[in-house]
């Protein structure tokens, strides 16, 4: 590698022999990961070999993350399978799947433009883990033909539960592939234990899906009999040739009867894909753009669905393994997807001795990893909210529709979050005869010329009701009390609007007709920016209001002062009384502050 190309892209022969190795170590998990998924999604194994070359090269070169491999995975290509199940069987299942991608990808791309993929982090996480634990169950149950040896049974619109009881009661077992499909799971689950004690590159999944598929070529069980057939079903042969660019059918038909699939995988992508990078960013403290990661997986997509791509997003098996193989820049999975290419062209015909037991022993144990069992646990125990998010969004997966559980959580999490916000908070703060200004406990004494409030959370329209509920309270409060002299602390609300505005507005006029003075203290500067668009800071007193200017400056302090010396200006109360609060001067040259804020 030249000087001039490390000193113009700032990129080193260290840093490329990392991120080859990371890309070729990714790439050996990512075969027969990609070949089994497009099992789940109900395709042939080359589209899920397309994917994991074009999609992955695709949004390493546009994405943010320098560790997050993007192609094909578990979860989207069980949604795509649900997807396309109005095409089950037909000719035009392949158009489907690519206009899929086009949907999807389109989707993602608007996203981005809009900027809205910060918005990701309002869904919760107990959404994502009730998904997965839903799509881990449907993964093993999908599986059980291929491990057994019986065809599938039933149709697309039917049930999976539905489906899987009619597969095994359909027809014998094939001994021969239930023992091979249970030698698969346990070496590789041996293999497991001895890559973690001893560090071992992560290829126990390729290891048993060569070694199974040599067992089955060794005993001629894979090799077609006088009838073409096999003693054990395999996959086929995979063309050793690479995508070739189309254009997918554009069906106005098809868009309706794929628009919902399309969505769901469009957003579980994203929530999929940012989710991986955000976790492996903990720990390499990289800054990420979201936005600039939703462009880079909707034009994957898009991209993929030209050369015959499965959907796809970000792996999460994939991506640990790059970041724990030692990937330094996103090149890694560039070099992965040329790896893979390379395999499809050497290896591609070699496809048609693995056996389908033998992958669905590795889809078996796929199902396991999906679901996170600590954490879900932790969601589960955490509160109710999380519990039944998990429960509904799990449960929709399994008896109504993997496309809809996640266009469930997601309008529940989105719904959740909005209740939550449109409700701000409010507690009385007091000032203690150490100086110190917290929360008033019930029962406790308060100064009997001053009022103080905190209010906290979101200022939008929808919590407007619930803002203008509190500032009522104020004023039936100071009524009651008599108190002339209020301090309502701002510092902690956000994203204030007109109808926000509309009702400070007017408590402020009903405060001053009935001779109370309202301080606004911590008002934070696009607060401040609408009370002076709307002329509304100069119809008061400029001491009325105190902006918030820093971590060194407290509002809150300076108003409670002021509002502290008009009120022993107005009644002196007497040296005994244990409710005065004692305006004490600091010298020019004390720093110290007169109160101290808890």
């Amino acid at each position: 590698m030249s000087f001039a190309f490390q000193r113009r892209f700032n990129y080193t022969l260290a840093a490329a022999r990392s991120d080859l190795v990371a890309g070729a170590t990714v790439a050996a998990i990512a075969v027969p990961q990609a070949i089994a998924y497009a099992l789940i999604a109900g395709v042939d194994p080359r589209y899920g070999l397309y994917s994991a070359i074009v999609i992955t090269i695709v949004a390493s070169i546009l994405g943010s993350s320098s560790h997050l491999i993007n192609g094909p995975t578990n979860a989207i290509s069980l949604v795509t399978f649900s997807a396309l199940a109005p095409f089950a069987g037909s000719s035009d299942t392949l158009g489907a799947l690519f206009l899929l991608g086009v949907i999807a990808g389109t989707v993602q791309i608007i996203v981005s433009v809009l900027r809205l993929g910060d918005l990701t982090r309002y869904v919760s996480e107990s959404v994502i883990l009730g998904f997965m634990a839903g799509a881990g169950f449907l993964i093993a149950l999908g599986q059980i033909g291929n491990f057994v040896g019986v065809a599938k049974k039933g149709t697309g619109d039917q049930s999976v539960l539905f489906n899987t009881w009619l597969t095994l009661t359909g027809g014998a077992f094939n001994s021969r592939a239930v023992g091979l499909g249970i030698g698969t799971i346990v070496l590789v689950l041996l293999l497991q234990r001895l890559i973690v004690k001893y560090r071992l590159p992560r290829v126990d999944m390729l290891t048993g899906l060569i070694l199974g598929s040599l067992v089955a070529a060794y005993f001629g069980w894979s090799s077609p009999g006088p009838g073409g057939k096999t003693i054990v079903s395999v996959i086929g042969v995979i063309p050793a040739t690479l995508p070739a660019f189309h254009v997918p059918t554009i069906d106005l038909g098809w868009v309706l009867k794929l628009l919902r699939g399309g969505l769901a995988i469009a957003f579980l992508g994203l929530l999929e894909a940012l989710a991986v990078a955000k976790s492996i960013a903990t720990y390499t403290r990289q800054p990420l753009d979201y936005n600039r990661q939703c462009l880079a997986e909707g034009v994957g997509n898009l991209v993929g669905s030209f050369f015959s791509a499965v959907p796809g997003s970000g792996s999460l098996t994939r991506s640990a393994i790059n970041y724990q193989a030692g990937a330094v820049t996103r090149a890694s999975g560039l070099y992965s997807g040329i790896i893979v290419a390379i395999v499809v062209l050497l290896l591609g015909p070699s496809a048609r001795f693995i056996p389908k037991c033998v992958l669905a022993g590795l889809l078996f144990i796929t199902a396991a990893r999906l679901i996170d069992w600590k954490r879900l646990g932790y969601a589960i125990r955490a509160s109710r909210f999380d519990a039944a998010l998990v429960a509904v969004t799990a449960f929709t997966a399994i008896f109504v529709d993997v496309e809809d559980s996640i266009l469930v959580g997601v309008g529940l999490s989105i719904l959740v979050f909005t209740a939550r916000a449109s409700r701000p908070g409010m507690r009385e703060l007091i000032v203690t005869p150490e100086r110190l200004i917290r929360e008033r406990a019930a029962g406790e004494k308060r100064a009997k010329s001053l009022l103080i409030y905190d209010v906290e959370g979101e200022l939008f329209f929808g919590a407007a009701p619930q803002f203008s509920r509190h500032l009522t309270d104020i004023i039936a409060e100071a009524d009651r009390t008599r108190i002339k002299y209020v301090v309502v602390r701002l510092k902690r609300t956000w994203n204030p609007d007109v109808v926000v505005v509309e009702y400070l507005e007017q408590f402020l006029r009903d405060a001053h007709a009935r001779g109370i003075t309202i301080f606004l203290a911590g008002v934070r500067p696009d607060f401040l920016r609408m009370l002076e668009n709307v002329n509304l800071k100069e119809r008061f007193s400029s001491d009325q209001i105190f902006p918030e200017e820093g971590e060194t400056f407290s509002a809150t302090l300076r108003a409670v002062r002021r509002a502290t010396q008009l009120a022993n200006e107005q009644d002196t109360p007497a040296p005994s009384d244990q409710s005065r609060i004692e305006l004490i001067h600091a010298g020019d040259n004390d720093p110290e502050p007169e109160y101290y804020l808890v």
